[in-house]
């Protein structure tokens, strides 16, 4: 039988709810919700009272890593607030291959919004590791906006800045070779000269490409000394050689 809260959650969430049932709220993480929400960037200049409407008006669940939570054509508006973890934003291909378009990170937003704008463009969601999320529909959107009209100029830059970074990925998938896209992707994901966290399967996802033919290419860089390998670790060794390969033909 369902509980109470996942009653509100079948509700409110609509066609999420043929993805599964959520996993269980700890109280602790209810009570610190509207902690959550204060700190996100979005709603940095909303009043205690404004925050509390805020609150009362999004559910916030856990969900597993792996777990799709946009699926599109299935999922109603909703705009996701992510708390914690990390989701990423994919394209299929026709032949079944998946292109991350871009990774989410706490603290920010993803969804299907039409009323401003924010569309997910036939792309799925899921998530990438266990995560936090709080979830607000379209007429709870839409009241918000008329009243802090400088919450949709947020989305809207926010919005941008991940139009470029998916136009510039396509635009290497169309034009650069498999070497110049892996090199510019280990660029950008590095911490130092460290690439961390990201499975052979991760990055062929990231660059659109099949698991055999990006494994080939980290064994290229990996044997010209530009890179060494290890389980889920890149480490970049040359990294003025890496920036040249980045921007061959």
């Amino acid at each position: 039988m369902p509980t109470a809260m996942d009653m509100i959650k079948m509700k409110v969430m609509g066609g999420l709810m043929s993805l599964g049932p959520a996993s269980a709220i700890e109280v602790g993480e209810l009570k610190s919700k509207i902690g959550y929400l204060s700190v996100m960037d979005l709603f940095r200049d909303l009043t205690m009272e404004e925050m509390k409407e805020v609150d009362r008006a999004t559910v916030m669940f856990t969900a597993a890593a792996g777990r799709t939570i946009f699926i599109p054509g299935e999922t109603k508006e909703v705009l996701f607030l992510l708390k914690k973890g990390a989701v990423q934003i994919y394209k299929m291909s026709s032949e079944g291959r998946k292109l991350v378009i871009t990774k989410v990170s706490p603290m920010s937003f993803f969804g299907e919004m039409g009323c401003i704008g924010q569309g997910m463009y036939n792309t799925y969601a899921e998530t990438s590791e266990e995560s936090l999320i709080c979830t607000m529909s379209r007429a709870d959107v839409e009241r918000l906006l008329l009243s802090k009209p400088k919450i949709a100029l947020r989305i809207l830059e926010v919005m941008g800045r991940r139009m470029m970074q998916a136009e510039q990925q396509l635009e290497e998938v169309a034009f650069k070779g498999m070497i110049p896209r892996l090199a510019s992707l280990l660029l950008r994901e590095a911490e130092g000269d460290e690439v961390k966290g990201l499975t052979h399967q991760d990055i062929a996802e990231r660059l659109g490409a099949y698991r055999e033919t990006t494994t080939n290419a980290l064994n290229e860089l990996k044997k010209a000394g530009i890179i060494a390998l290890s389980r889920k670790r890149v480490v970049i060794k040359d990294r003025k050689r890496l920036e040249r390969a980045a921007v061959e033909d």
